[in-house]
């Protein structure tokens, strides 16, 4: 049997499970020699996060031992090699053969159905003894239950079998499908540690997976849910976002936006270390602006990302080179990354795991994520929306990144109505308004919050045009431009105005 490492004060002995997340979650791994349950419903994951666990160990040269009362050895070939891997090295104990089911077998081995319970439990122990592994997988517990029937012998069973890979040295993970009718709380007993495969389903888009350690003994754990994603490759575990293991040092400065008079409404430009909201109505500018934004941050040297949930990666650079915004070649050189994320199948671990990303490994220091509204729909029912937004933004905040928000509001005129109210989240606001004038549709734009600088309280005309985003002068001659229909008191030119210039700057 193959030694564990040994373990120091400073660095306590642990198995990795061979998903880096969840060892995050776990403080780093399972403590070994100790038996564990993993449990969930068909279909959770709970086979693939088995075999990763004795294909890690059988990484690290420590053997491993496959225990099946419930599918075959090729079906767990079959699994594996679904995901690229090879079970070689690893050896399979199977419970269920057709030679087994025969009249003229001997019942050397056994089936669930036909066997009594305290024969099936001397046949593992057989095999353990026999193969002397490492790491053993336990799959799964109901067969146990229904040969048991009784739940004081079941438990006996199971003690009997945590005793004995105790004294064998093993690291056990026990499968559990949950198929009883009732919670079994007798296993969360005896187990060490207990981990809660879960996904949530009757939502549009693919089923949505978590994972929640319910107990692990003397050891320091990550509560709360943590997403999960299983595809080709394995699980990949997204830890829950604690915004507060997350600071680091940096000089709240601000940086231009890459236009004059939108840096003085805003006050001097998009602080390092603050969230600014993007908010109005469709169609407005406010991707294009929160895009120049960044533009002036890769112009400077910086590493921006932009994440888009509501428009694909083609249709925005058609707008950037309709409007003279060369972002092409910073996406081309690696500096800018743009990711088109489908709402229906992300969720919020995930996309908050692709920040982290952006901001730890590439140096990202310009962000922006358009819009929230489309966001939203990548929560289960949107319930925990503001409380992950809140953890995201505070983890922005602290890593010194300028973050652009983009909400859409409802109605084209007038105040808008919000699928979500974030503003007291926001560090600054930058209102955006259609109005009429003169037969004419225009835009408006206001600062209307900025918790880092003096800004503008001036409403200023605002366009789209070859030149990118363009700011007039304030509207001081109009009455009524946040409602949609202003009054003209004056003779102020306009950008659209023959002969009008913007103010200075303005582009």
């Amino acid at each position: 049997m193959n030694s564990p490492p040994q373990a120091t004060p400073d660095h306590p002995e642990r198995d990795s499970t061979g998903i880096e997340g969840l060892d995050n979650v776990l403080g780093g791994g399972l403590p070994p020699r100790h038996l564990y349950l993993v449990e969930g419903e068909p279909g959770a994951g709970k086979t693939t996060l088995g075999i990763q666990f004795l294909l890690e160990g059988h990484r690290r040269g420590e053997s491993g031992l496959y225990v099946t009362l419930s599918e075959t050895a090729q079906e767990l070939r079959t699994v594996a090699a679904a995901h690229g891997w090879s079970l070689e090295g690893l050896q399979v104990f199977e419970l269920v053969t057709a030679e087994g089911l025969s009249a003229d077998a001997e019942q050397s081995i056994l089936h669930p159905s036909e066997i009594e319970l305290g024969e099936t439990t001397r046949g593992v122990m057989a095999e353990v003894q026999k193969n002397r592994p490492r790491r053993v997988v336990f799959d799964s517990l109901s067969e146990m239950r229904l040969l048991a029937q009784d739940p004081l012998r079941y438990r006996r069973q199971i003690l009997a079998l945590k005793h004995f890979f105790a004294g064998c040295g093993c690291t056990v993970l026990l499968l559990d499908d949950k198929t009883s009718s009732d919670s079994d709380l007798q296993l969360h007993s005896i187990a060490h540690g207990v981990l809660t495969l879960g996904q949530t389903t009757g939502h549009y888009g693919e089923d949505k997976r978590y994972l929640r350690v319910a107990k692990l003994r003397g050891v320091k754990f990550r509560g709360g849910d943590h997403d999960f994603k299983l595809d080709t490759g394995g699980i990949s575990v997204y830890p829950r976002l604690i915004a507060a293991e997350h600071g680091a040092s940096f000089r709240p400065t601000a940086r231009s936006t890459g236009n004059q008079a939108l840096d003085q409404l805003l006050g001097g430009g998009l602080t390092l270390g603050s969230n600014t909201l993007f908010a109005g109505p469709s169609g407005v500018g406010k991707t294009t602006t929160a895009v120049a934004c960044l533009l002036a941050a890769l112009q400077r040297g910086e590493r921006a990302a932009y994440y888009l949930f509501d428009e694909g990666l083609g249709t925005l650079l058609a707008r950037c080179d309709a409007l003279g915004m060369p972002i092409r070649r910073f996406l081309d050189d690696g500096q800018l990354e743009v990711v088109a994320l489908d709402p229906a199948a992300v969720t919020p671990g995930e996309f908050a795991h692709l920040v982290r990303e952006a901001v730890e490994r590439r140096g990202v220091t310009a962000l922006g994520i358009d819009s929230l509204n489309a966001y939203l729909q990548a929560m289960p029912g949107g319930r925990f929306l503001l409380l992950q937004m809140h953890e995201l933004l505070t983890y922005l905040n602290q890593r010194g990144v300028a973050t652009i928000l983009v909400l859409g509001q409802h109605g084209l005129f007038g105040e808008g109505h919000n699928d979500v109210d974030l503003s007291y989240l926001s560090d600054a606001i930058l209102l955006f308004r259609f109005f009429e004038a003169r037969g004419r549709l225009l835009k408006a734009v206001l600062a209307v919050k900025s918790r880092t600088s003096a800004h503008e309280s001036s409403i200023r005309e605002f366009r789209l045009g070859p030149g990118g985003v363009e700011v007039g002068a304030a509207l001081t001659d109009f009455d009524g431009v946040m409602r949609g229909v202003p009054a003209y008191r004056g003779n102020q030119p306009l950008l659209g105005d023959d002969g009008a210039v913007p103010a200075p700057g303005a582009r």
